[in-house]
């Protein structure tokens, strides 16, 4: 390999550099450039990968040995960059964790360089996600040629027009018209970036909706305060103003605003209490060495049989628990008419109707990381960034199980422990 010898002289009117085999070569340019790419794109991949396993110091299992941690690096690949194709070998992290509704393994997931990816992302994919995680804009230039492997282009102005670009993306956006699209279920969620706005984090209030197609889709998004009533309620009046009807089912955590909001707006529509959330609730009031008991008896309300037997369930937690935690059991037995009302739709729509998970898979390396903007960000910005996030994320969402089904639940059908027992008239089979 060529050893690069800097010029004595780098003001020297040629400004020539040298090899000890003389003049630089375009091939050895080329060389230099793409192994610089690849050193920039190791260290990204290593700095989110030092991100993840921090945010989960505490994750720890019965003999004490973290659940989050590194695992040496995955097979080299080959990714098209602006410097060419690079070889890259992305480390690998061993999550233990499970999910606590689904009980499935928790995986990481590069959201620089994604399993399926052969190729570093495009400028509208990292400059939202760069926003969110907490970068400043004047570091966008150096983060950018740190993802992308060149800064070619990435002068400030451009930044700036992009951004200007995607923020009237964002308002028509807002603006469209809802009269044509039918969204039968709804996921809600306030979501905290670490992105300071003056004193307060930028709160994002986020609505996700599944067309009568089956598809997943955003409904609606906007900046709002500390996830009240009143931001939730102004965003679900602007789009009826739009031209959104109710939705069958909405599902969101029971602690914010937004439930009062949609009371107001939408009281039609049925609620569901996210279980995700609802876990975190009542575990938070229990012991440690009642998790694991608890973790069980909650899996047998929301991994229940039918209804009958959730409710069911819910007693037998009610009398397991009741006499020592009674401030645990509330939370379950407070919102016994929300928690399963899942169980009265399609069975194959049951494991997208228990979470908001839609809303916290797209947010959730965003969530993860820990450092905050110096100075404060943008409030217009915001809400910009995200929707260029979330639009690049739709691309890839599929549609529910069964996606037949969505339309015989807005029209009516009557579904028993999830099976159709009445279809609506007129209605083919």
């Amino acid at each position: 390999m060529l050893t690069v010898v800097p010029d004595p002289d780098p003001d020297s009117a040629d400004g020539d550099r040298r090899t000890t085999d003389g003049p630089v070569s375009a091939a050895l340019i080329d060389e230099l450039v793409r192994e610089g790419a690849r050193r920039m794109l190791a260290e990204a991949l290593k700095a989110e990968v030092d991100a993840y396993i921090a945010a989960f110091p505490d994750e720890r299992d019965e003999a004490g040995h973290r659940l989050v941690v590194r695992n040496g690096h995955h097979a080299p690949r080959e990714i098209l960059t602006a410097a060419d194709a690079i070889e890259v070998r992305a480390p690998r992290v061993n999550d233990k964790r499970t999910d606590p509704v689904t009980g499935e393994r928790q995986r990481f997931s590069s959201s620089i360089l994604p399993p399926w990816c052969r190729k570093t992302p495009k400028v509208s994919e990292v400059l939202p996600l760069l926003y969110l995680h907490g970068l400043s804009s004047g570091d966008f230039t150096a983060a950018l040629g740190q993802f992308l492997g060149s800064t070619a282009g990435l002068s400030a102005p451009v930044i700036t027009k992009l951004t200007e670009q995607w923020k009237a993306e964002q308002r028509a956006f807002a603006a469209r018209d809802l009269s044509g699209v039918d969204y039968v279920y709804l996921w809600a969620d306030g979501v905290h970036v670490n992105v300071r706005l003056e004193e307060q984090r930028l709160c994002l209030l986020v609505m996700i909706g599944v067309r009568a197609d089956g598809r997943k889709e955003l409904v609606a998004l906007a900046d709002g305060y500390r996830e009240s009533a009143e931001s939730w309620a102004d965003l679900l009046r602007d789009c009826t103003r739009c031209g959104m009807r109710a939705p069958v089912l909405a599902v969101a955590d029971g602690a914010l605003g937004f439930w009062g909001a949609l009371g107001e707006v939408f009281p039609q529509a049925r609620a569901q209490r996210c279980w995700f959330h609802k876990i975190a609730n009542v575990l938070g009031a229990l012991p440690k060495p009642a998790h694991p008991g608890a973790k069980k008896h909650l899996a047998e309300i929301w991994n229940a049989e039918d209804k009958t037997h959730a409710l069911a369930a819910v007693e037998a937690f009610g009398a397991a628990y009741g006499a020592k935690y009674p401030k645990a059991v509330a939370k379950v037995v407070g919102d016994v008419d929300e928690l399963p009302a899942f169980y009265d739709l399609p069975a194959e729509h049951w494991i997208h109707l228990r979470t908001t998970n839609p809303i916290e898979s797209t947010f959730a390396t965003v969530r993860h990381r820990t450092k905050v903007t110096k100075g404060p960000g943008s409030r217009a910005a915001g809400p910009a960034m995200a929707f260029k996030l979330i639009e690049s994320a739709q691309a890839r969402w599929r549609a529910v199980n069964a996606p037949h089904l969505v339309a015989l639940v807005r029209a009516g059908a009557v579904f028993v422990s999830g099976k159709l027992v009445e279809r609506p008239e007129g209605i083919a089979a």
